[in-house]
Protein backbone atom coordinates (compact mmCIF):
# COMPACT_ATOMS: atom_id res chain seq x y z
CA UNK A 1 0.00 0.00 0.00
CA UNK A 2 1.43 3.28 -0.83
CA UNK A 3 1.50 5.96 1.57
CA UNK A 4 -0.99 7.72 -0.55
CA UNK A 5 -3.48 5.33 0.16
CA UNK A 6 -2.45 4.69 3.67
CA UNK A 7 -3.66 8.26 4.05
CA UNK A 8 -6.74 8.26 2.37
CA UNK A 9 -7.78 5.50 4.19
CA UNK A 10 -6.63 7.07 7.66
CA UNK A 11 -8.57 10.07 6.71
CA UNK A 12 -12.06 7.54 5.77
CA UNK A 13 -11.17 5.70 9.40
CA UNK A 14 -11.31 8.97 11.11
CA UNK A 15 -13.85 10.82 9.70
CA UNK A 16 -16.37 7.71 9.76
CA UNK A 17 -15.60 7.23 13.42
CA UNK A 18 -15.61 11.06 14.17
CA UNK A 19 -18.81 10.66 12.15
CA UNK A 20 -20.27 7.86 14.08
CA UNK A 21 -19.50 8.12 17.61
CA UNK A 22 -21.53 11.58 17.91
CA UNK A 23 -24.59 10.19 15.63
CA UNK A 24 -24.72 7.79 17.73
CA UNK A 25 -24.48 9.57 20.66
CA UNK A 26 -27.45 10.94 20.11
CA UNK A 27 -29.43 8.54 20.86
CA UNK A 28 -27.53 5.96 22.51
CA UNK A 29 -28.91 8.24 26.37
CA UNK A 30 -32.88 7.90 25.47
CA UNK A 31 -32.88 3.81 26.50
CA UNK A 32 -30.93 4.61 29.68
CA UNK A 33 -32.94 7.43 30.89
CA UNK A 34 -35.32 5.52 33.30
CA UNK A 35 -31.78 4.36 34.66
CA UNK A 36 -30.22 7.70 34.95
CA UNK A 37 -33.08 8.97 36.61
CA UNK A 38 -33.04 7.14 39.50
CA UNK A 39 -29.03 6.71 39.94
CA UNK A 40 -29.09 10.89 39.48
CA UNK A 41 -32.63 11.11 41.92
CA UNK A 42 -33.65 13.34 38.90
CA UNK A 43 -37.31 13.12 38.05
CA UNK A 44 -38.33 12.52 34.50
CA UNK A 45 -39.15 16.20 33.34
CA UNK A 46 -35.24 16.84 35.29
CA UNK A 47 -33.76 13.73 33.43
CA UNK A 48 -35.19 15.09 30.07
CA UNK A 49 -32.62 18.14 30.29
CA UNK A 50 -29.78 15.39 29.80
CA UNK A 51 -30.99 14.70 26.22
CA UNK A 52 -32.58 18.54 25.71
CA UNK A 53 -29.53 20.25 26.77
CA UNK A 54 -27.14 18.21 24.62
CA UNK A 55 -29.27 19.11 21.24
CA UNK A 56 -29.60 22.90 22.35
CA UNK A 57 -25.66 23.17 22.32
CA UNK A 58 -25.11 21.67 19.75
CA UNK A 59 -27.56 23.07 17.42
CA UNK A 60 -26.12 26.44 18.25
CA UNK A 61 -22.31 25.63 17.96
CA UNK A 62 -23.27 23.97 14.42
CA UNK A 63 -23.01 27.30 12.31
CA UNK A 64 -19.99 28.21 13.99
CA UNK A 65 -17.99 24.91 13.14
CA UNK A 66 -17.75 26.41 9.59
CA UNK A 67 -16.27 29.62 10.33
CA UNK A 68 -13.93 27.88 12.84
CA UNK A 69 -12.48 25.60 10.66
CA UNK A 70 -12.15 29.12 8.18
CA UNK A 71 -10.37 30.68 10.14
CA UNK A 72 -8.51 28.50 12.47
CA UNK A 73 -7.77 25.59 10.05
CA UNK A 74 -9.93 22.32 9.21
CA UNK A 75 -7.16 19.67 10.79
CA UNK A 76 -7.01 21.97 13.92
CA UNK A 77 -10.37 22.76 14.68
CA UNK A 78 -11.51 18.65 13.71
CA UNK A 79 -8.85 17.50 16.29
CA UNK A 80 -9.81 19.66 18.94
CA UNK A 81 -13.61 18.59 18.97
CA UNK A 82 -12.72 14.68 18.61
CA UNK A 83 -10.44 15.17 21.73
CA UNK A 84 -13.13 17.28 23.39
CA UNK A 85 -15.75 14.96 23.03
CA UNK A 86 -13.75 12.27 23.82
CA UNK A 87 -12.88 14.06 27.04
CA UNK A 88 -15.88 15.20 28.54
CA UNK A 89 -17.82 12.04 27.48
CA UNK A 90 -15.75 10.35 30.63
CA UNK A 91 -17.16 13.30 32.88
CA UNK A 92 -20.56 12.67 31.72
CA UNK A 93 -19.52 8.81 32.59
CA UNK A 94 -18.57 9.97 36.06
CA UNK A 95 -21.10 12.41 36.63
CA UNK A 96 -22.51 12.75 40.38
CA UNK A 97 -25.50 14.22 40.12
CA UNK A 98 -28.04 15.70 37.69
CA UNK A 99 -26.36 19.50 37.51
CA UNK A 100 -23.25 17.87 37.15
CA UNK A 101 -24.82 15.65 34.14
CA UNK A 102 -26.54 18.40 32.67
CA UNK A 103 -23.51 20.76 32.27
CA UNK A 104 -21.11 18.05 31.10
CA UNK A 105 -23.78 17.22 28.18
CA UNK A 106 -23.63 20.64 27.19
CA UNK A 107 -19.93 20.84 26.92
CA UNK A 108 -19.85 18.05 24.69
CA UNK A 109 -22.93 18.74 22.51
CA UNK A 110 -20.60 21.79 21.88
CA UNK A 111 -17.59 19.76 21.15
CA UNK A 112 -19.76 17.54 19.45
CA UNK A 113 -21.21 20.26 16.98
CA UNK A 114 -18.56 19.90 14.53
CA UNK A 115 -17.47 16.58 13.75
CA UNK A 116 -20.08 15.40 11.43
CA UNK A 117 -19.99 19.20 8.79
CA UNK A 118 -16.32 19.21 9.30
CA UNK A 119 -15.52 15.28 8.79
CA UNK A 120 -17.72 15.34 5.49
CA UNK A 121 -16.00 18.63 4.41
CA UNK A 122 -12.64 16.93 5.27
CA UNK A 123 -13.12 13.75 2.73
CA UNK A 124 -14.67 15.79 0.01
CA UNK A 125 -11.44 17.82 0.14
CA UNK A 126 -8.87 15.29 0.91
CA UNK A 127 -10.48 12.69 -2.05
CA UNK A 128 -10.22 13.02 -5.60
CA UNK A 129 -13.79 14.28 -7.23
CA UNK A 130 -14.08 10.79 -8.85
CA UNK A 131 -13.96 9.33 -5.70
CA UNK A 132 -16.55 12.18 -4.06
CA UNK A 133 -19.58 8.89 -4.09
CA UNK A 134 -17.59 6.19 -2.91
CA UNK A 135 -16.59 8.24 0.20
CA UNK A 136 -19.75 10.04 0.39
CA UNK A 137 -21.34 7.20 0.71
CA UNK A 138 -18.49 6.07 3.58
CA UNK A 139 -19.63 8.84 5.33
CA UNK A 140 -23.24 8.60 4.93
CA UNK A 141 -23.18 5.31 6.70
CA UNK A 142 -22.12 7.22 10.13
CA UNK A 143 -25.02 9.44 9.55
CA UNK A 144 -27.32 7.01 8.79
CA UNK A 145 -26.62 4.31 11.38
CA UNK A 146 -25.37 5.65 14.25
CA UNK A 147 -28.64 6.82 15.50
CA UNK A 148 -30.27 3.50 14.51
CA UNK A 149 -27.73 1.56 16.66
CA UNK A 150 -27.78 4.31 19.25
CA UNK A 151 -30.70 2.31 21.37
CA UNK A 152 -29.22 -1.05 20.23
CA UNK A 153 -25.71 -0.11 21.86
CA UNK A 154 -27.38 1.85 24.51
CA UNK A 155 -30.00 -0.69 25.43
CA UNK A 156 -27.00 -3.27 25.62
CA UNK A 157 -24.84 -1.73 27.88
CA UNK A 158 -27.10 -0.73 29.86
CA UNK A 159 -28.63 -4.43 30.71
CA UNK A 160 -25.01 -5.78 30.96
CA UNK A 161 -22.80 -2.98 32.84
CA UNK A 162 -24.59 0.16 33.58
CA UNK A 163 -25.45 3.63 31.74
CA UNK A 164 -22.07 5.33 32.32
CA UNK A 165 -20.62 2.58 29.69
CA UNK A 166 -23.46 4.44 27.36
CA UNK A 167 -20.15 7.50 27.38
CA UNK A 168 -17.12 5.46 28.10
CA UNK A 169 -17.46 3.52 24.77
CA UNK A 170 -16.80 6.53 23.38
CA UNK A 171 -13.59 6.74 24.60
CA UNK A 172 -11.77 4.03 22.33
CA UNK A 173 -13.58 5.10 19.55
CA UNK A 174 -12.36 8.55 20.21
CA UNK A 175 -8.73 7.85 20.43
CA UNK A 176 -8.64 5.84 17.13
CA UNK A 177 -10.19 8.62 15.11
CA UNK A 178 -8.14 11.59 16.92
CA UNK A 179 -4.78 8.99 16.22
CA UNK A 180 -5.54 8.06 12.62
CA UNK A 181 -6.71 12.29 11.56
CA UNK A 182 -3.53 13.56 13.13
CA UNK A 183 -1.07 11.11 11.47
CA UNK A 184 -2.32 11.67 8.33
CA UNK A 185 -3.44 15.05 7.77
CA UNK A 186 -1.42 17.95 7.22
CA UNK A 187 -2.25 21.26 9.34
CA UNK A 188 -4.46 23.51 7.54
CA UNK A 189 -4.17 27.10 6.71
CA UNK A 190 -6.09 29.27 8.73
CA UNK A 191 -7.71 32.23 6.63
CA UNK A 192 -8.29 35.48 8.78
CA UNK A 193 -9.81 37.44 6.31
CA UNK A 194 -13.01 36.67 7.53
CA UNK A 195 -13.79 38.79 10.66
CA UNK A 196 -16.04 37.23 13.32
CA UNK A 197 -19.78 38.48 12.98
CA UNK A 198 -20.57 38.50 16.42
CA UNK A 199 -24.40 39.67 15.69
CA UNK A 200 -24.90 37.62 13.51
CA UNK A 201 -23.39 34.66 15.79
CA UNK A 202 -25.20 35.58 18.79
CA UNK A 203 -29.10 36.71 16.73
CA UNK A 204 -28.49 33.21 15.30
CA UNK A 205 -27.81 31.21 18.43
CA UNK A 206 -30.87 32.90 20.24
CA UNK A 207 -32.87 32.04 17.60
CA UNK A 208 -32.18 28.66 16.77
CA UNK A 209 -31.93 28.18 20.95
CA UNK A 210 -35.19 29.61 21.67
CA UNK A 211 -36.93 27.44 18.91
CA UNK A 212 -35.39 24.18 20.12
CA UNK A 213 -36.56 24.85 23.74
CA UNK A 214 -40.36 25.59 22.14
CA UNK A 215 -40.05 22.12 20.79
CA UNK A 216 -38.56 20.52 23.93
CA UNK A 217 -41.00 22.06 26.36
CA UNK A 218 -44.02 22.44 24.41
CA UNK A 219 -45.75 18.87 24.73
CA UNK A 220 -44.68 19.15 28.55
CA UNK A 221 -46.58 22.49 28.96
CA UNK A 222 -49.61 22.39 26.19
CA UNK A 223 -47.49 24.05 23.39
CA UNK A 224 -49.01 27.55 22.97
CA UNK A 225 -51.52 27.54 26.01
CA UNK A 226 -48.30 28.28 27.77
CA UNK A 227 -46.64 32.00 28.31
CA UNK A 228 -43.54 30.00 28.39
CA UNK A 229 -43.76 28.25 24.84
CA UNK A 230 -45.68 31.48 23.36
CA UNK A 231 -42.24 33.35 24.92
CA UNK A 232 -40.12 31.22 23.05
CA UNK A 233 -42.02 31.18 19.48
CA UNK A 234 -42.03 34.84 19.73
CA UNK A 235 -38.00 36.27 20.44
CA UNK A 236 -37.05 32.64 18.49
CA UNK A 237 -39.16 34.36 15.38
CA UNK A 238 -37.87 37.90 16.17
CA UNK A 239 -34.05 36.64 16.39
CA UNK A 240 -34.46 35.00 12.85
CA UNK A 241 -35.68 38.10 11.52
CA UNK A 242 -33.61 40.47 13.12
CA UNK A 243 -30.71 38.15 11.61
CA UNK A 244 -31.75 37.77 8.31
CA UNK A 245 -31.83 41.82 7.70
CA UNK A 246 -28.47 41.97 9.87
CA UNK A 247 -26.86 39.43 6.76
CA UNK A 248 -28.10 41.42 4.48
CA UNK A 249 -26.89 44.48 5.43
CA UNK A 250 -23.24 43.91 6.43
CA UNK A 251 -20.14 43.43 4.51
CA UNK A 252 -18.86 39.99 6.41
CA UNK A 253 -21.96 38.12 8.04
CA UNK A 254 -21.88 34.86 9.97
CA UNK A 255 -23.30 32.96 7.18
CA UNK A 256 -22.73 33.88 3.37
CA UNK A 257 -26.70 34.50 2.15
CA UNK A 258 -24.95 34.03 -1.41
CA UNK A 259 -24.91 30.21 -0.80
CA UNK A 260 -28.80 29.96 -1.20
CA UNK A 261 -28.46 31.73 -4.42
CA UNK A 262 -27.18 27.87 -5.58
CA UNK A 263 -30.31 26.08 -6.79
CA UNK A 264 -29.16 22.76 -6.04
CA UNK A 265 -28.26 23.61 -2.43
CA UNK A 266 -30.92 25.37 -1.62
CA UNK A 267 -33.25 22.56 -2.92
CA UNK A 268 -30.83 20.10 -0.85
CA UNK A 269 -31.42 22.17 2.81
CA UNK A 270 -35.13 21.60 1.91
CA UNK A 271 -35.01 17.86 1.65
CA UNK A 272 -32.80 17.46 4.06
CA UNK A 273 -34.83 19.03 6.45
CA UNK A 274 -37.36 16.87 5.78
CA UNK A 275 -35.08 13.75 5.79
CA UNK A 276 -34.33 14.79 9.54
CA UNK A 277 -37.94 14.49 10.00
CA UNK A 278 -37.98 10.91 8.50
CA UNK A 279 -35.28 9.24 9.93
CA UNK A 280 -34.90 10.06 13.43
CA UNK A 281 -38.63 10.09 14.53
CA UNK A 282 -39.27 6.61 13.84
CA UNK A 283 -35.97 5.92 15.65
CA UNK A 284 -37.64 7.12 18.86
CA UNK A 285 -41.36 6.21 18.11
CA UNK A 286 -40.31 2.34 17.34
CA UNK A 287 -38.45 1.32 20.19
CA UNK A 288 -41.01 2.87 22.52
CA UNK A 289 -43.61 1.36 20.37
CA UNK A 290 -41.52 -2.25 20.72
CA UNK A 291 -41.09 -1.68 24.72
CA UNK A 292 -44.67 0.09 25.89
CA UNK A 293 -46.97 -2.51 24.07
CA UNK A 294 -45.37 -5.73 22.82
CA UNK A 295 -43.41 -5.80 26.04
CA UNK A 296 -40.04 -5.99 24.86
CA UNK A 297 -36.62 -5.42 26.92
CA UNK A 298 -34.46 -2.39 25.64
CA UNK A 299 -32.16 -5.02 24.57
CA UNK A 300 -34.55 -7.17 22.80
CA UNK A 301 -35.92 -3.85 21.16
CA UNK A 302 -32.87 -2.68 20.14
CA UNK A 303 -31.80 -5.70 17.90
CA UNK A 304 -35.10 -5.70 16.09
CA UNK A 305 -34.31 -1.99 15.03
CA UNK A 306 -30.80 -2.48 14.21
CA UNK A 307 -32.31 -4.33 11.24
CA UNK A 308 -32.68 -1.41 9.79
CA UNK A 309 -28.91 0.06 10.30
CA UNK A 310 -27.74 -3.53 8.48
CA UNK A 311 -29.96 -2.77 5.74
CA UNK A 312 -28.25 1.07 5.13
CA UNK A 313 -24.58 -0.66 5.72
CA UNK A 314 -25.46 -2.56 2.35
CA UNK A 315 -27.91 0.29 0.62
CA UNK A 316 -24.72 2.59 0.82
CA UNK A 317 -22.65 -0.43 -0.46
CA UNK A 318 -25.11 0.20 -4.13
CA UNK A 319 -26.22 3.07 -3.83
CA UNK A 320 -22.87 4.54 -5.39
CA UNK A 321 -22.92 2.43 -8.40
CA UNK A 322 -26.94 2.64 -8.35
CA UNK A 323 -26.26 6.96 -8.70
CA UNK A 324 -23.43 6.65 -11.46
CA UNK A 325 -25.63 4.01 -13.78
CA UNK A 326 -29.08 5.63 -13.69
CA UNK A 327 -28.30 8.62 -12.25
CA UNK A 328 -28.69 10.65 -8.85
CA UNK A 329 -32.18 12.14 -9.19
CA UNK A 330 -33.74 8.36 -10.20
CA UNK A 331 -32.01 6.89 -7.33
CA UNK A 332 -33.28 9.72 -4.81
CA UNK A 333 -36.76 8.51 -6.56
CA UNK A 334 -36.60 4.81 -5.15
CA UNK A 335 -35.46 5.95 -2.17
CA UNK A 336 -37.94 8.22 -1.16
CA UNK A 337 -40.48 5.76 -2.18
CA UNK A 338 -38.74 2.88 -0.68
CA UNK A 339 -38.68 5.02 2.74
CA UNK A 340 -42.49 6.23 2.49
CA UNK A 341 -43.43 2.80 1.68
CA UNK A 342 -41.96 1.33 5.27
CA UNK A 343 -43.53 3.99 7.03
CA UNK A 344 -47.12 3.18 5.38
CA UNK A 345 -46.63 -0.50 6.38
CA UNK A 346 -45.75 0.44 9.98
CA UNK A 347 -48.81 2.18 9.82
CA UNK A 348 -50.71 -1.27 9.63
CA UNK A 349 -48.45 -2.09 13.26
CA UNK A 350 -50.84 -3.26 16.04
CA UNK A 351 -50.51 -4.88 19.15
CA UNK A 352 -50.46 -8.38 17.42
CA UNK A 353 -47.52 -7.40 15.14
CA UNK A 354 -44.80 -10.42 14.36
CA UNK A 355 -41.48 -9.27 15.06
CA UNK A 356 -41.02 -10.42 11.24
CA UNK A 357 -42.84 -7.56 10.07
CA UNK A 358 -40.66 -5.34 12.32
CA UNK A 359 -37.80 -6.45 10.91
CA UNK A 360 -39.10 -6.06 7.50
CA UNK A 361 -40.29 -2.59 7.44
CA UNK A 362 -36.73 -1.88 8.70
CA UNK A 363 -34.87 -3.57 6.23
CA UNK A 364 -36.47 -1.56 3.56
CA UNK A 365 -36.25 1.66 5.69
CA UNK A 366 -32.57 1.03 5.93
CA UNK A 367 -32.29 0.74 2.65
CA UNK A 368 -34.00 3.74 0.71
CA UNK A 369 -33.12 6.36 3.30
CA UNK A 370 -29.06 5.56 2.05
CA UNK A 371 -30.42 5.98 -1.73
CA UNK A 372 -31.55 9.48 -0.51
CA UNK A 373 -29.10 10.78 1.27
CA UNK A 374 -26.10 10.43 -0.66
CA UNK A 375 -27.05 11.24 -4.05
CA UNK A 376 -28.76 14.44 -2.15
CA UNK A 377 -25.38 15.72 -0.34
CA UNK A 378 -23.64 15.57 -4.33
CA UNK A 379 -25.49 16.88 -5.90
CA UNK A 380 -26.04 20.06 -3.16
CA UNK A 381 -22.39 20.27 -3.01
CA UNK A 382 -21.41 19.92 -6.64
CA UNK A 383 -22.18 23.91 -8.29
CA UNK A 384 -20.77 25.23 -5.00
CA UNK A 385 -17.17 26.59 -4.67
CA UNK A 386 -14.52 24.59 -3.29
CA UNK A 387 -14.49 27.33 -0.67
CA UNK A 388 -17.85 27.03 0.17
CA UNK A 389 -18.00 23.99 1.43
CA UNK A 390 -17.28 24.39 5.07
CA UNK A 391 -19.79 26.52 5.70
CA UNK A 392 -22.34 24.55 3.35
CA UNK A 393 -21.53 21.83 5.55
CA UNK A 394 -22.65 23.12 8.83
CA UNK A 395 -25.84 24.38 7.13
CA UNK A 396 -26.79 21.27 6.02
CA UNK A 397 -25.93 19.68 9.68
CA UNK A 398 -28.12 22.19 10.85
CA UNK A 399 -31.22 21.61 8.99
CA UNK A 400 -31.18 18.11 9.43
CA UNK A 401 -30.60 18.74 13.02
CA UNK A 402 -33.78 21.01 13.16
CA UNK A 403 -35.49 18.89 11.54
CA UNK A 404 -35.18 15.85 13.98
CA UNK A 405 -36.27 18.04 16.55
CA UNK A 406 -39.51 18.92 14.82
CA UNK A 407 -40.02 15.36 13.49
CA UNK A 408 -39.59 14.41 17.18
CA UNK A 409 -41.66 16.82 19.09
CA UNK A 410 -44.33 16.92 16.20
CA UNK A 411 -44.83 12.98 16.61
CA UNK A 412 -44.55 13.04 20.47
CA UNK A 413 -47.26 15.62 20.72
CA UNK A 414 -49.39 13.85 17.91
CA UNK A 415 -48.66 10.75 19.72
CA UNK A 416 -50.06 11.86 22.78
CA UNK A 417 -53.55 13.45 21.61
CA UNK A 418 -54.07 10.78 19.30
CA UNK A 419 -53.77 8.21 22.44
CA UNK A 420 -56.53 10.46 24.72
CA UNK A 421 -58.76 10.72 21.32
CA UNK A 422 -58.38 7.11 20.68
CA UNK A 423 -59.11 6.16 24.64
CA UNK A 424 -62.02 8.58 24.82
CA UNK A 425 -63.30 7.25 22.06
CA UNK A 426 -62.76 3.82 22.87
CA UNK A 427 -64.21 3.86 25.71
CA UNK A 428 -67.68 5.20 24.71
CA UNK A 429 -68.27 1.45 24.05
CA UNK A 430 -68.17 0.25 27.08
CA UNK A 431 -70.67 1.64 29.40
CA UNK A 432 -71.68 0.27 33.02
CA UNK A 433 -75.13 -0.60 31.06
CA UNK A 434 -73.98 -2.03 27.91
CA UNK A 435 -74.54 -5.92 29.54
CA UNK A 436 -73.41 -7.42 26.11
CA UNK A 437 -69.83 -5.97 26.18
CA UNK A 438 -69.36 -6.92 30.15
CA UNK A 439 -70.35 -10.09 29.39
CA UNK A 440 -67.88 -10.66 26.67
CA UNK A 441 -64.95 -9.64 29.00
CA UNK A 442 -66.10 -12.20 31.57
CA UNK A 443 -67.37 -9.66 34.81
CA UNK A 444 -69.32 -6.89 35.95
CA UNK A 445 -68.26 -3.44 35.28
CA UNK A 446 -66.28 -1.45 38.85
CA UNK A 447 -63.84 -1.46 40.98
CA UNK A 448 -62.39 -4.98 40.17
CA UNK A 449 -59.52 -6.85 38.38
CA UNK A 450 -61.55 -7.24 35.25
CA UNK A 451 -62.75 -3.18 35.01
CA UNK A 452 -58.72 -2.52 35.36
CA UNK A 453 -57.93 -5.04 33.03
CA UNK A 454 -60.32 -3.81 30.10
CA UNK A 455 -59.10 -0.16 30.98
CA UNK A 456 -55.51 -1.28 30.53
CA UNK A 457 -56.00 -2.69 26.75
CA UNK A 458 -58.46 0.11 26.21
CA UNK A 459 -55.38 2.36 26.57
CA UNK A 460 -53.36 -0.44 24.61
CA UNK A 461 -55.50 -0.56 21.71
CA UNK A 462 -55.53 3.52 21.88
CA UNK A 463 -51.52 3.97 21.95
CA UNK A 464 -51.34 1.67 19.13
CA UNK A 465 -53.72 3.57 16.61
CA UNK A 466 -51.58 6.48 17.92
CA UNK A 467 -48.67 5.06 16.90
CA UNK A 468 -50.07 3.91 13.62
CA UNK A 469 -51.15 7.47 12.74
CA UNK A 470 -47.72 8.88 13.67
CA UNK A 471 -46.21 6.59 11.05
CA UNK A 472 -48.86 7.77 8.58
CA UNK A 473 -48.20 11.60 8.74
CA UNK A 474 -44.27 10.27 8.28
CA UNK A 475 -44.84 8.66 5.25
CA UNK A 476 -46.82 11.30 4.05
CA UNK A 477 -44.05 13.87 4.79
CA UNK A 478 -41.48 11.40 3.18
CA UNK A 479 -43.88 12.13 -0.38
CA UNK A 480 -43.92 15.58 -0.37
CA UNK A 481 -40.06 15.78 -0.81
CA UNK A 482 -40.32 14.02 -4.65
CA UNK A 483 -41.85 16.96 -6.23
CA UNK A 484 -38.66 19.19 -4.58
CA UNK A 485 -36.35 16.80 -6.79
CA UNK A 486 -37.54 18.54 -10.07
CA UNK A 487 -35.97 21.76 -9.01
CA UNK A 488 -32.45 19.89 -8.99
CA UNK A 489 -30.25 20.53 -11.73
CA UNK A 490 -28.39 17.88 -13.91
CA UNK A 491 -24.55 17.56 -13.60
CA UNK A 492 -24.85 18.59 -17.51
CA UNK A 493 -26.51 21.95 -16.73
CA UNK A 494 -24.82 22.62 -13.57
CA UNK A 495 -22.46 25.56 -13.68
CA UNK A 496 -18.45 24.82 -12.95
CA UNK A 497 -17.89 24.43 -9.14
CA UNK A 498 -15.25 27.22 -8.84
CA UNK A 499 -18.25 29.51 -10.69
CA UNK A 500 -21.15 29.27 -9.02
CA UNK A 501 -21.36 31.71 -6.38
CA UNK A 502 -19.67 35.08 -6.37
CA UNK A 503 -16.75 36.27 -4.02
CA UNK A 504 -19.08 38.16 -1.82
CA UNK A 505 -16.39 39.55 -0.48
CA UNK A 506 -14.10 37.19 1.12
Amino acid sequence: MTAQRRSLLLIGIASMLATMMYAVDSTIVNVALPHMQGSLQATQDQAAWIVTSYIVISAIATPLAGWLATRFGLRQVLSISIAGFTAVSVLCGIAADLTEMVVFRMVQGAFGAALIPLSQVLLLREFPREKHARVMALWGMGVMVGPVIGPTLGGWLTDTWSWRWAFFINVPIGLIAWTALMTSVQKSEADDRRPFDTIGFVLLSLGVGLFQLMLDRGQTVAWFESTEVVAYAFFAAMAAYMFLIHSTTTRHPFIDLHLFQDRNFTVSLIVMFVIGITIVSPSVLLPGFLQHLKGYTPTQAGWLVAARGLSAIVAMMVGARMSSVIGPRPTMVIGILAAAGSLWMMGDFSVDTQPSEVVLTGVIQGFGSPLTFMPLTMVGFSTLPDRARTEAGALHTLLRNVGASVGVSMTVALLARSTQINQSYLSEHFTAFDYSRWAMVGGPPGANATTGALVGEIGRQAASIAYANDFYVLAICSLLTLPMLLALRSSRAAPPPQAALPDAGH
